[in-house]
Formats: structure tokens, C-alpha cells, sequence
């Protein structure tokens, strides 16, 4: 499991967040398991187990609320909004998060982009990067995006 800086998880009802294997979770992701605006008018808060499959992606910024499944090998896309269950294998965005395509799409999508951009490999990662190498990304960067390792 890889959690980036600034990821919050329900400080309150962690307990209904389970986390699979291989998952990355962006910074600054917020995973709720539980919604308060009824607390006031209702006298509860309504809570919902996140079940977060394995191999997932969850972008920057995301918020996934309660009573969300993501499935098996899906990703989904920075800042989006997860108010509801993402199929396995899927790429989702927006908010409210909505499926764009599926992975297999999406990866082909890619390897045909990394045909035409840059590559660069480990060597080009902080914190090795010397000023000189960030200068040549970003020459050959000619498109704006390129990949690393």
C-alpha cells in the first residue's frame, strides 16, 4: 500500500475502511465514512462502509463518501468525487465521479502516447535528479507530459 501526504481517513469511522493489497492513494485524498448533515434534523449521522478493492488508483485530491466500492483494478482520476460503486477494471472522473473508459482503454490509450513522448527512467527521479537532468526533461518535454519510471 502506498498513502501520499495530506490523505485523510475518517478519523471518526475508520473502522468501516478497508483497504486492499497494491493500492496507491494519492495526497490529499479524503475518504469519509460517515455523512453528519442529518445529525441536526434527523438526530443521526448516517455511516457507510469504503471497501477499496486491490490494485486501485485513487487520484489527488479525490474524496470517496460512504458506502462506496471500488473494485479490483480501477482508477480513479484526480479531484473526482466518488458517490457511488466503481466497477472493477474501470477509470472514473468528475464529480460525481462517472466511468470514462475502461482500464484496458485507457492503458492502450497510454502506451500509444509513450510511443511519441519522452521516457525517462529511474535515474531521473528525486531525489536523484540534478538540476542539468530537470533542464533536459524539460527541453525534450516538447508536448508538455512525457514518462518515468
Amino acid at each position: 500500500m502506498n498513502i501520499q501526504p495530506g490523505v485523510i481517513i475518517d478519523a471518526s469511522h475508520y473502522w468501516h475502511v478497508s483497504i486492499g493489497d497494491r493500492v496507491t492513494i494519492a495526497p490529499g485524498v479524503r475518504i469519509i465514512a460517515h455523512d453528519a448533515s442529518t445529525k441536526r434534523h434527523l438526530g443521526f449521522t448516517r455511516i457507510g462502509k469504503i471497501r477499496i478493492g486491490n490494485g486501485v488508483f485513487i487520484g489527488a485530491g479525490s474524496i470517496v463518501l460512504p458506502g462506496v466500492t471500488i473494485g479490483d483494478e480501477a482508477i480513479v482520476g484526480a479531484g473526482s468525487v466518488v458517490t457511488r460503486d466503481v466497477p472493477p477494471g474501470m477509470v472514473v472522473g468528475g464529480n460525481p465521479a462517472r466511468v470514462l473508459c475502461s482500464l484496458d482503454s485507457f492503458l492502450q490509450k497510454r502506451r500509444e502516447e509513450m510511443a511519441r513522448y519522452p521516457c525517462f527512467g529511474a535515474d531521473y527521479a528525486l531525489p536523484k535528479v540534478s538540476r542539468a537532468m530537470r533542464r533536459e526533461m524539460n527541453g525534450k518535454m516538447t508536448r508538455s507530459v512525457a514518462y518515468i519510471v
